[in-house]
């Protein structure tokens, strides 16, 4: 859907985790964006998590939104490939590791483009990236912040005046693995040393030539020597999730500094997206890095998955309930389906509509109703990403005025602003919202472990059960597929019913109460 471009009139702020503070963003170079952000380790997860979503959807939000304020923006997002349990699994499965890791990546896409993530500018993987990872390493060398030791190479923490920047406002060595299991590599001139290059193993396959003998690179290595192909030295943007802040991102720093001739970081904003935690077992808080999203989008559409990973502040921890993605499911519903009465009742007048010689006017409260609209979504997003007011307070207010609007020429315009900021927001796809609303019912008959059939032959029993005046057991039918997740809506005069997702859980406790969401009780046979 094509949506019109707005210019912002707010400044947009940004959290740098650098300074501990929103800083309005001030581009390098005017009018373009050059943004960095650590991809997913395709052998830590067979399916993308729910936790790394989490980061890739806050980042996506984020390209979105420069690109709506004008900017040209160079997304670069690595692919780490060289990851030890990527090699173990592919010697489990008997597979070659390059051909592993090209699968992987196809199902990681699958999943990026179900969230509606956009594709990044640049996606380079670590493999293919090595000749120019081993010739940042040798000017680390030659700058004297590396040293060999053997067939490895390690960097010399000490040698970095700046080292724990990102922690500036929290403890470094509580940060640390502790001296004595650091102690255990032995090649190492001082336990918090990290690796540049590791030398392989006997038998060790995928591995390459290097000055130092046959290796591959070391873990935190990739990023500087990758970002420097694709952007300048010095760019706007470098995220990733909060735990990469030490100490991966204190060890890109370092390199960036000892390679380059300014004392510098990298980049002008280090940005980082929390964590999802599991509320869903009271025994089992923890990342939700088990939980893949192809494992909650069998019940759940996904972009009430993305709707979920939206609906709480990036910087803020996300608890994964069923409960609070069942509200984001229904929450988005209703949008769609404001939405979608909104398109069905402007259809005889669309005609008339596109008349080029016929001027129309809006009432003023629809004008008010847009701008107010507008305002609040750049005010929010322009405050460091605040989507989940948007979420929450300005479009159901919107829905709310859609719905007893009735001048035609104001309602085409509600509907058009809400698209666009739905758009802006990735909650849209290619497909209509009649289509939309399609595969969100098809999601609820999975939830029920029913089939439509089974649903539509329970509305003509209800049908002739109330014919019948046999109103208890008309009841009873409604409440059992309401127990499903189910809705039934007579249609006024009685001509027919409808059915819909509804809510699936019980009410929310009280707050400060521990006690779980769970399903409204149902009987487990059909009435």
């Amino acid at each position: 859907m094509e949506v019109e471009t707005i210019t912002a009139s707010k400044d947009l702020c940004l959290y740098n985790t650098m300074t501990n503070q929103k800083e309005t963003l001030k581009p390098i170079n005017p009018g373009k964006i050059g943004m960095y952000v650590c991809g997913v380790t395709l052998g830590s997860y067979d399916s993308v998590n729910l936790d790394a979503a989490r980061t890739f959807v806050a980042f996506d939000v984020l390209y979105r939104y420069l690109r709506y304020l004008g900017y040209q923006v160079n997304y670069v997002r690595s692919l780490g490939d060289l990851d030890n349990m990527l090699f173990f699994k592919a010697k489990v499965y008997g597979a070659n590791p390059v051909d592993y890791s090209s699968r992987l990546h196809k199902q990681y896409l699958v999943d990026m483009n179900a969230l509606q993530c956009l594709l990044p500018t640049h996606e380079p993987r670590v493999s293919d990236h090595v000749e120019h990872i081993i010739n940042m390493i040798i000017k680390v060398i030659e700058k004297g912040y590396g040293y060999q030791v053997g067939g490895d190479v390690f960097f010399s923490v000490h040698k970095s005046p700046n080292y724990g920047q990102l922690l500036s406002s929290q403890s470094l060595a509580g940060n640390r693995v502790s001296e004595g299991v650091a102690l255990l590599d032995l090649k190492k001139r001082n336990p918090a040393d990290f690796a540049l290059w590791k030398a392989a193993k006997p038998g060790e396959e995928p591995s390459w030539e290097s000055p130092w003998g046959l290796g591959r690179p070391g873990p935190h290595v990739e990023c500087r020597a990758m970002s420097t192909l694709y952007l300048p030295p010095r760019f706007d943007i470098h995220g990733g999730t909060a735990n990469l802040k030490f100490p991966h991102h204190e060890n890109v720093i370092a390199q960036t500094c000892a390679t380059c001739e300014e004392d510098s970081s990298g980049a002008n904003f280090w940005l980082h997206s929390e964590h999802v935690i599991n509320n869903n077992d009271p025994k089992l808080l923890r990342h939700c890095r088990y939980f893949t999203i192809r494992e909650i989008m069998v019940m759940y559409h996904p972009l009430a998955v993305r709707h979920f990973l939206m609906s709480v502040h990036y910087r803020t921890s996300l608890t994964y309930t069923m409960y609070e993605v069942e509200v984001s499911s229904d929450s988005l519903y209703n949008v769609y389906q404001t939405l979608q009465d909104l398109v069905e009742a402007l259809a005889p007048y669309q005609e008339a509509l596109k008349e080029k010689n016929r001027k129309y006017k809006q009432t003023s409260e629809a004008q008010d109703a847009i701008k107010i609209l507008w305002r609040d979504f750049e005010e929010k997003m322009s405050d460091d990403l605040n989507s989940p007011p948007i979420l929450r307070g300005a479009f159901p207010r919107t829905m709310k005025l859609i719905k007893r609007m009735s001048l035609v020429v104001s309602l085409v315009e509600l509907e058009k602003a809400a698209r666009g900021i739905l758009d802006v927001l990735g909650l849209l796809t290619s497909l209509s919202y009649q289509e939309l609303l399609k595969e969100m019912k098809q999601k609820a008959l999975a939830r029920a472990k029913l089939g439509e059939e089974e649903v539509l032959q329970l509305i003509e029993e209800r049908k002739t059960r109330r014919f019948l005046r046999d109103f208890v057991k008309s009841d009873k039918i409604r409440a059992w597929l309401k127990s499903r997740g189910i809705s039934l809506m007579d249609i006024p005069g009685g001509k027919d019913t409808l059915w819909r997702p509804s809510f699936l859980f019980s009410p929310q406790p009280k707050p400060g109460k521990h006690t779980l969401w769970r399903p409204m009780p149902h009987c487990s046979s059909k009435p």
